[in-house]
């Protein structure tokens, strides 16, 4: 009935809420008749009751209310009665105080055989199984999120060391390719300053030569050059072919040196350029024989022998290959034979 699980709420909350701060009464009992010894048990039964939920009694029968109600309200009557406890209604109010605090302790037993069933009930009730199981569904899905979110930012991060191991072995290649281009360059260089020294060697002696060769025209008119006789006019010419013979053969000698060196810078710069470029024309062939044709020819651009503008070098016509061009192919005939 709703009146029975009426009054058993009220009771049970009557005792949840009481203050156990009202019983001891000092100011009223004084120090040797007050209750202070009542507030421990009391406050044990108390938090015995506030265990059983109200919201649980909406689903206990009526006939199992009752003695929770009847429980709740003989346990209350204790406190009621330390509260209108009266000195002077008693012969001897020290022994009545003690045996309402003796029934309060020993109360709790049997309160305790009554509602425990009940308290129970109520936790169970209280327990959200479901709830707790998709919590813990969302747990574990949550885990599972942060799980591959992890594992996905860990990949990313090998993919990111992996551009940058990728990127430093560019740039060491690079540089070691540069660092040995370096070489050409001073080598290029030092033909260079030499080629523009024999150039203007080269113009000095021919100025000089065209110089001596407009002076002979007028040696005859010089006194002291006059020959006199044919012997002396033999004399003068031979000395005039001599000379025209060395410096001719000086300025010749003069811009040999200087196309020489002229055509070494030129050789050397284009060695360079070839190192210089060779990484980049690796890394735009995507076929591994691409690769090994471009090794091929930049290494024969660097190494084959090349004119040194002194002698003229005779042509190869018999079409060998260098042992840059054969060094693949034996290679792989032994791979095969092994």
């Amino acid at each position: 009935m709703a009146n029975e699980l009426s009054e058993t709420r009220e009771s049970v909350q009557r005792m949840q809420d009481f203050d156990t701060a009202l019983l001891p009464r000092k100011d009223e009992l004084g120090q040797g008749l007050n209750f202070t010894a009542a507030v421990k048990p009391s406050q044990k039964l108390i938090r015995l009751y506030k265990q059983l939920s109200l919201s649980a009694l909406d689903d206990i029968p009526d006939n199992l209310l009752t003695p929770i109600k009847n429980k709740a309200t003989a346990d209350f009557n204790f406190f009621q009665q330390i509260l209108d406890f009266d000195l002077t209604a008693h012969e001897n109010p020290s022994t009545v105080r003690d045996s309402f605090v003796t029934q309060i302790v020993n109360t709790y037993a049997s309160t305790f055989q009554t509602l425990h069933p009940f308290i129970s009930y109520g936790v169970s009730k209280s327990t959200d199984f479901q709830r707790m199981e998709t919590e813990a569904r969302a747990a574990i899905q949550s885990t599972t999120d942060n799980a591959k979110k992890i594992t996905e930012q860990l990949e990313e991060s090998r993919e990111a060391a992996n551009a940058v191991l990728e990127d430093v072995r560019r740039v060491a290649a690079e540089q070691g390719v540069s660092q040995q281009a370096i070489y050409f360059k001073d080598e290029s260089e030092d033909h260079s300053t030499s080629a523009k020294t024999w150039q203007s060697t080269t113009i000095w002696l021919a100025i000089a030569l065209g110089g001596y060769a407009f002076s002979t025209l007028f040696l005859h008119l010089i006194p002291a050059l006059e020959p006199k006789d044919n012997f002396q006019s033999a004399q003068l010419i031979a000395s005039k072919i001599l000379i025209f013979a060395v410096l001719s053969y000086m300025l010749l000698l003069s811009s040999k040196n200087f196309l020489s060196h002229k055509h070494n810078s030129i050789v050397n710069k284009h060695r360079q350029n070839a190192l210089m470029t060779f990484q980049a024309l690796v890394d735009a062939s995507s076929r591994d024989d691409g690769k090994e044709v471009i090794l091929t020819h930049a290494s024969a651009c660097i190494f084959s022998p090349q004119d040194t503008g002194y002698i003229k070098a005779s042509s190869d016509s018999g079409g060998g290959k260098s042992i840059i061009e054969l060094l693949p192919k034996t290679m792989a005939k032994m791979d095969g034979q092994t």
